[in-house]
């Protein structure tokens, strides 16, 4: 089982801020999770063929295609900001 202080260095390494209550109930659950990988490398996986997923679904996402706007325009003309080769430029923020 996981002691408390490996509890507060993975959520040191997390940058998660912990209670002594948090770290008292999370210590046996992250254990129970590390003793079931342990389990499941007990399992013979030869000759399984890798998956990346099981429902044959496919990408159903569109290409990524530029397209003017009909009033580009017009939006470039409202601005009050800097317009250079059809971008407008703003202040850095950070």
């Amino acid at each position: 089982m996981l002691t408390q202080d490996e509890v507060r260095h993975i959520a040191k390494l997390a940058k998660i801020n912990l209670t002594d209550s948090d770290v008292a109930r999370l210590a046996p659950q992250l254990s129970g999770i590390l003793d079931y990988f342990a389990v499941l490398q007990e399992v013979d996986t030869e000759g399984v063929a890798e998956t990346s997923q099981v429902t044959g679904l496919e990408s159903v996402t569109r290409p990524d295609e530029i397209h003017m706007s009909e009033i580009e325009a017009e939006l470039i003309n409202c601005t009050p900001h800097q317009v250079e080769d059809h971008c407008v430029k703003i202040p850095k923020i950070m």
